[in-house]
C-alpha cells in the first residue's frame, strides 16, 4: 500500500474560513481508489464541512466508528438519509447505553442518540469488529485493544447504566491504522484504551513496523502529571515522526505534546489534509 488521503472533516476547531467546529471528530480516508468515513461527529458539523470541502459522504464505502459516544457517531444520520444500507464497521458494544456523571451527581447520556441508533439498526449494514480486521488493502481497524500500560485509564467516568454503578470499560475502542511501505499511520478517535497501549498493540500487529504519524484523540483531559510523563516517555519510545493530537485530548496535554515534541507536533482540525503519493 502506498497512496493516501486524509482529510478532517469535523474535530473542535476549523482551520479555513467557512468550516465549522464542534466538539466531535470525523475523518474521511481516501485510499485504493476507495473513500471511508472514520467517525461522523455530533452531526451539525458534517454535512456542511463535507460539502465546503467536496467530500462527496454518499460515496463512502464504508464508515467506521471508533466508539459508541455521541460526538463520534451523531452524524450517522445524514449517511443514512444519503446513502441507502450503508456499511458499518462497528464493535457490537458501541450500541450499548453510555453514561457519564453530569453537574452535581446527575448521571448524563452520552452514547449514540436513539434516533441514531434506531436507523442503524434498521437500515445499515452492520460488520461488528471483533479482531484485528483488514477492510481494505492496508487500511485496517485493531478491534478491541488490549490494556497493558497500567498507567492507562478510559480517560472519564464512563458507565453503562443510568445509576452510573456499572463502569464502562470502553471495549468498544478502536482505532484504524494504514499499513504502507513508508510506514504505519494511524488515526485514533479518543483512544479510550490509552494511546499507549493502542500504539503498542499495532506495533505488535504489524511486526513492529515504524509508526509515522498519529492523529486525532488521545482523551489525555483528566491525566495527571505521573500519567503524563509516562505517555511522553513511551512516545519517545516509539520515537514516532509526527504528532497530531487533536479533540478530546485537553490543551494541557496538548500544550505538554508541543513542548516535549516541538519540532514533531502538527494541527489536525476540520480542513487538514495529509497525504502520502
Amino acid at each position: 500500500m502506498g497512496a493516501f488521503r486524509i482529510t478532517v472533516l469535523v474535530e473542535n476547531t476549523a482551520s479555513r474560513k467557512g468550516l465549522h467546529a464542534e466538539h466531535g471528530l470525523s475523518v474521511w480516508i481516501e485510499t485504493g481508489g476507495q473513500s471511508y468515513l472514520f467517525d461522523t461527529g455530533q452531526g451539525p458539523a458534517l454535512l456542511p464541512n463535507a460539502q465546503r470541502l467536496g467530500i462527496p459522504l454518499e460515496e463512502a464505502n464504508a464508515v467506521f466508528l471508533s466508539h459508541g459516544h455521541y460526538d463520534h457517531t451523531g452524524g450517522l444520520l445524514h449517511i443514512l438519509n444519503l446513502k441507502e444500507h450503508p456499511t458499518i464497521f462497528l464493535h457490537p458494544a458501541a450500541l450499548d447505553p453510555k453514561y457519564t456523571l453530569g453537574p452535581g451527581i446527575s448521571a448524563r447520556e452520552i452514547g449514540m442518540p436513539h434516533q441514531v441508533k434506531d436507523l442503524v439498526l434498521s437500515g445499515a449494514d452492520l460488520r461488528q469488529v471483533v479482531e484485528p480486521t483488514e477492510v481494505a488493502e492496508g487500511l485496517f481497524l485493531t478491534g478491541p485493544i488490549p490494556r497493558r500500560a497500567a498507567f492507562e485509564d478510559t480517560g472519564g467516568a464512563f458507565f453503562t447504566d443510568v445509576s452510573c454503578r456499572t463502569p464502562d470499560g470502553m471495549t468498544d475502542d478502536q482505532a484504524a491504522f494504514l499499513d504502507t511501505r513508508k510506514g504505519v499511520y494511524v488515526v485514533l478517535g479518543c483512544a479510550h484504551a490509552g494511546v499507549i497501549n493502542t500504539l503498542q498493540y499495532i506495533r505488535e500487529l504489524t511486526g513492529n513496523a515504524p509508526i509515522r504519524a498519529v492523529m486525532g484523540g488521545m482523551h489525555l483531559l483528566a491525566a495527571g502529571p505521573e500519567r503524563m510523563d509516562r505517555t511522553v516517555g513511551a512516545l519517545r519510545e516509539l520515537d514516532i515522526e509526527r504528532l497530531y493530537p487533536a479533540h478530546c485530548t485537553g490543551h494541557d496535554a496538548v500544550e505538554r505534546l508541543y513542548r516535549d515534541f516541538p519540532r514533531r507536533c502538527f494541527t489536525f482540525s476540520s480542513g487538514t489534509v495529509l497525504t502520502q503519493e
